[in-house]
């Protein structure tokens, strides 16, 4: 009971002088830390996170502006009309073949959900979603916003559709980890070359890289797990799954820098598995930077990191690659969804019609 000329109970005033105030400030500061890491940790952490990507993006501009000042534009065209068009072909060729196994992404996605989608159906979601995503950027939105378009059509819920978003995009990381990991234990003499660091020091980084893909594996395989998004919870993929989004992961990512490899001129004297690894990691700085399709990071890392004695022909191969990989498809996409959705309104105009002159007769 609380005394009127007081503000204390019986208990604190029994208590030791002093006690009281000690642990109310205590409290307080418990309360102040719990508020600190609830509200300030997240804002900090999307801030350094926006600093970095800012750095990233403004070094590679710096990087290619300086690059590309003595480069002579009349240069540039004339290397691309060198290209033979069978290296052209190879490259639209091997362009198909990365999305072709972008489409498989979404595939896993809804057999892990137990979702019965025709495969028509995610083919277009999937190969459109990243089409916009790789040109617009943003791809949670990006990607998330298409997907939902044409999948609510056959009844998948916004819930639904941030799952597939969810486990595409550990498709693609694990396939990213795994050819940087790979490419960095087997070829560790080759990319330092190109680092300038030391073949052990890129040997024990793909070690750990490898160490932690098959950390996840093991994780994944003891129990189901699910993690949390933004309020939503996600089950992730187990053993099988998981070994199957790697494995498309790989070969969707050795497709796609095929297609550069098909185009690069004659006196880059790379083979293809150091290639591969150095392309994943200029992807993984456009990821960090943020840009759309990590241009501009994508074309300063790989002008800086591949040997050639022709700028000019390297840069031409680089833009020719851009055309081939992300503007074509992203045309592509637009006419396939413009299509898609006319077909759609066409049938529906059908129908109504339909109905009507069966109201008639």
């Amino acid at each position: 009971m609380k005394r009127p000329d007081s503000d204390l109970t019986e208990t604190d005033a029994a208590a030791p002088v002093g006690e009281k105030p000690n642990q109310d400030l205590g409290a307080a500061g418990l309360d102040l830390l719990s508020t600190a890491r609830r509200y300030i940790a997240p804002s900090i952490g999307k801030a350094l996170g926006g600093i970095a990507s800012l750095a990233v993006f403004a070094l590679a501009g710096f990087v290619l502006a300086s690059t590309i000042s003595s480069v002579k534009f009349s240069d540039i065209r004339a290397a691309i009309a060198a290209l033979s068009a069978e290296q052209i072909f190879a490259a639209l060729l091997f362009t198909a073949l990365s999305y072709v196994a972008l489409t498989g992404y979404d595939a896993l996605a809804l057999r892990q959900l137990r979702l019965r989608v025709r495969y028509r159906i995610a083919a277009l979601a999937s190969f459109a979603s990243y089409a916009f995503s790789f040109n617009l950027g943003f791809p949670v939105v990006t990607a998330a916003a298409v997907r939902y378009w044409i999948y609510a059509r056959v009844g998948v819920t916004a819930v639904q559709v941030a799952n597939i978003t969810v486990i595409a995009g550990v498709t693609f990381w694990l396939g990213m980890t795994s050819v940087v990991g790979v490419g960095l234990m087997a070829r560790a003499s080759e990319i330092g070359a190109i680092d300038k660091l030391p073949a052990f020091l890129n040997f024990a980084l793909g070690l750990a890289i490898c160490a932690g893909v098959g950390y996840y594996v093991v994780w994944v395989s003891l129990r189901p797990r699910r993690v949390r998004l933004r309020g939503h919870f996600f089950e992730l993929p187990g053993l099988a799954p998981t070994v199957g989004q790697t494995l498309l992961g790989v070969a969707d990512l050795c497709c796609a820098a095929a297609a550069l490899y098909a185009l690069l001129p004659q006196d880059v004297n790379l083979d293809f598995f150091t290639f591969v690894s150095v392309y994943v990691f200029a992807c993984i700085l456009g990821v960090i930077s943020h840009a759309p399709g990590g241009i501009g990071v994508f074309e300063a890392t790989m002008l800086n990191a591949l040997p050639s004695h022709s700028q000019e022909s390297l840069l031409a191969s680089l833009l020719l690659y851009r055309v081939i990989y992300y503007f074509l498809p992203f045309i592509l996409a637009l006419a396939l969804l413009g299509a898609d959705e006319g077909s759609r309104r066409w049938n529906s105009l059908r129908e109504t019609i339909a109905r009507i002159l069966e109201a008639r007769e």
